[in-house]
Order: structure tokens, then sequence, then C-alpha cells
């Protein structure tokens, strides 16, 4: 494709402006040989963008990912069996306790991530709390008799937890990737994709195995005995004195034209992204009469796909303007969603929309440090001061939490009395899933509107 068509145009790095708290911490490093006239003590940093500390840091966060967020996105597997067994079979809301479990973590980004910038000198212990928290929401909910208390404790202390357990890694990678930023996010983020290639088998093998108490028992523990000694390597690269100058809750980013252009695509895409992993293996079980193992292999096949696609968008926004991968992302993600999705009559093309599903819609938010660099820079360019990329990330999650929250009792109302069905050819248009499948779709395709409004002047 042309690149004037596509506006592949490459990305110029941040200025010293945008990178002020790395560029201060280095200035003072390269005049080391002063201080240590001075009678000061030499230091120096690890090196950025690469070194052992710098990849076993990522290789943290990158495993915290897994099992913090790889089990929420693998909670359609639970849902199925919520669904079908007793005490909670024929209950309402039952969706709603794996988007709380998302959506909450989302929402309370920028609280977190404005708190861990305040209180610098205690963040990096901030994620052994919440994951202590979170593997105890985990063992609570394993008590639950009614759906009320899943969402509670499955759902929204579980959230918490690792909303804490999480933002310092977002916080730290910041000081760690410079020029190579998008991809170390893109590997991260393939971490909850990966998890979700093993998770669901592992969590339907329990399930049918001992039951949900005994499952979330048992992972409560797992996660407890993997997470706690990874975190002791969630550390920052700079001292608190070289960021302790950054002001996180700066509302001047509010006043940024450019912020709610992304942020209006991006609450838009969240409140159908979700769907596909929460309804396709419910949705194989009832369309096609997939047997168990069948079922989860849908959301295998959606995280497989995710995983290569977050690590390509993050090697695309290192080099590309963040509205083109947008693009790409939507185009591929449109067309699965109405026309593969849309269009099966078979349980084979069902597999195929998973695998182009997670591979486009997957690698949406490996386009977010694009926009972080984006806002950042106008920011500095409108005279709004300092803009701090972490924030800009934090407010995005919320946007997605909002998009994420709304989605679970629309999804419920979307495919209430199964619409549709029986009203057109055997497709997924009128399996009774139709009205939902064309909501996914419409806001895949305006989760794109980013790039449309750069074209026209407005971002």
């Amino acid at each position: 494709m042309a690149s004037h068509d596509m506006e592949l145009e490459s990305l110029a790095y941040p200025t010293s402006r945008i990178g002020t708290s790395t560029t201060q911490a280095e200035d003072s490093n390269e005049h080391s040989d002063s201080q240590l006239e001075a009678g000061r003590p030499e230091f120096s940093l690890p090196p950025v963008d690469g070194g052992k500390d710098a990849w076993f840091f990522l290789a943290a966060c990158w495993s915290i990912e897994v099992l913090v967020w790889g089990f929420p996105f693998a909670f359609g597997v639970f849902q199925e069996y919520y669904t079908t067994n007793e005490p909670f079979a024929g209950s309402p809301n039952i969706a709603v306790i794996g988007t709380c479990a998302m959506g909450i973590m989302y929402l309370t980004a920028p609280l977190i991530m404005g708190l861990c910038r305040i209180f610098g000198q205690y963040a990096r212990w901030m994620s052994i709390f919440g994951l202590f928290t979170m593997c105890l929401s985990l063992a609570m909910s394993s008590f639950s008799t009614t759906v009320p208390h899943l969402i509670v404790t499955q759902g929204i202390l579980y959230a918490v937890g690792g909303g804490i357990a999480y933002c310092p890694c977002i916080l730290y990678l910041d000081e760690w990737f410079m020029r190579r930023k998008g991809l170390a996010y893109g590997i991260m983020w393939s971490g909850t994709s990966l998890a979700g290639v093993v998770l669901p088998l592992l969590l339907q093998w329990l399930l049918h195995s001992f039951g949900f108490r005994t499952t979330l028992r048992l992972w409560s523990g797992i996660v407890f005995v993997l997470t706690i000694p990874l975190s002791f390597f969630v550390k920052p690269r700079l001292p608190h004195s070289a960021t302790r100058h950054v002001k996180p809750f700066n509302m001047s980013i509010f006043k940024i034209p450019s912020f709610w252009l992304y942020q209006l695509a991006n609450v838009v895409e969240a409140m159908g992204f979700f769907l596909p992993g929460i309804y396709l293996p419910t949705y194989a079980n009832i369309v096609f009469g997939a047997a168990s193992y069948s079922s989860a292999t849908t959301i295998l096949l959606l995280n497989v796909a995710s995983v290569f696609g977050c690590v390509t968008m993050g090697w695309f926004i290192d080099r590309f303007h963040a509205t083109t991968c947008i693009l790409l992302s939507t185009i591929g993600a449109t067309l699965g969603i109405l026309v593969i999705w849309g269009l099966s009559s078979s349980l084979p093309v069902l597999y195929f929309f998973c695998v182009m599903y997670g591979l486009f819609a997957g690698s949406y938010t490996s386009a977010w440090p694009g926009i972080m660099i984006d806002l950042a820079r106008k920011g500095e360019a409108a005279g709004r001061g300092y803009v701090d990329p972490s924030m800009v990330f934090g407010w995005l999650a919320a946007g997605r939490g909002i998009g994420n929250v709304v989605s679970g009792p629309l999804s419920e109302s979307l495919i209430r009395g199964l619409p549709w069905k029986g009203d057109m050819t055997a497709y997924g248009y009128s399996s009774g899933y139709g009205s939902l499948i064309v909501f996914t779709g419409v806001t895949a395709f305006f989760g794109g509107a980013s790039f449309i409004w750069r074209r026209l002047g407005m971002l």
C-alpha cells in the first residue's frame, strides 16, 4: 500500500521535554565526575532499552501480566460453567462478574497510577500488597453461594487487588524503555493472551474435575506462590528524586482536544471488544453443539492470535503513527466480526474468526504507547506543561473500563430472548446472537475513528 495513503510516516522519538524524568536523571549521571569532585558519591543508572536489568524487569512484568489479567480474560470458561451448573444455573448477571473483574482494573488505573507517583518511594511494594489482596479475593469467592457474592469477590475485590499489583509495572516501564517502548508494551501485553492459551484448558479441566470451589482455592494458591517472588523484580530504574517533580493529577490533559477524540473512539471500541471473549464458548456450545473442550478452543485460538498481534503492533507503533496502527487493527477486526462471524455456518469457520479477531482486535491497545507519545507532544506544543505518559495510559485504561463495564449488562439485553433467531439462513446472524454480532462489529468500526479525524485535520 502507498505510504501517502496510509500515512506510514516514521515517528520521531519524544523530545527531552516529554522524557523529562529520564533525561534529567541521565544528565545528572553525565555530570557524576563534577559531583564526585564536590564530595558526592558517584552512581550510574542501568542502561535504557536493554541490559539484563531491563529485560529482567520486563520478564517480571510479563509474568505478572499473565497471572493478573489472564484469569479474567479466561472468564468465558467460568461463565459457561456457572450458567450450566448449580448453584448458579439460571441466575441472571453472570456476565457481570467477568466485566467487573476487567472493567474495575481499567477504571481504577488513573487513581492507582497517581498514588504510585505521589508515594513514589513506596510504589514498588504496592505490587506485593495488590497480589495478596487478589489471592485473598479468589479464596473468598470459593465460598460463594449466589451470583452477587461472586460479583463482589471474583469481580470487584479481585479487580482492586489486580489493579494495585499491576500499575507499578506500567509506571516503571516508561523508565526502562524509550526507543523500544512500543515493543516492550507489546511483549508485556502479550502475556495476557498467552495466558488465555493455557488457562481456558486448565480451568476447564479443573472445573469439571473438582468443581468451582476447589478450582478457585487452587488457583489462589498458585498465583500467590508464583507472583510474590516476581514482584521483587518490579523496581524503578530512576531514583525517586528524579521523578518526584511529576504532577500525576495534572488536569491540563483534559484541555487537549485530541485526548477526547482518542478517548471517545477508545470507549466505543471497548463496549464491544470484550463480548466475543465472554460469549464465544457458550455460542459454540449452543449453536454448533460443541463439547466443552471444543468450545473452550474458541478462547484458546483467540488468545494465541492475540500474542502475535500484540507483539507485532508493538513493533509497528515504534515506527508509525498511532492512528495508522489503529486503522490496521480496525479493518481486520470489523471484517472478521461482520463477515466471518456473522456468516459462519460451522465450527471451523468460527475458529477462523477467533484467529482473525485475536490478531487484529487483540492488538488495539498495543497502539496506546503511540497515543501516549502523541498526547505528550501535543500537550507540550499547546503550552500545557509536562503531560505524564503513565497518566495518559491511566486515563485511556479508565475509558476502556467504562466501555467494559457497560458492555456486561448491555450484552445481556442484546441476547435476551435470542432475537433474529431463525429469521434467515443458518448463519451467525440468525443464531440468536445476531444483534450481539452487529453491535460488536459496529463498535469495532467506530473504534478506528481517530484515523478519519486525523485525515480531516481534527487530530
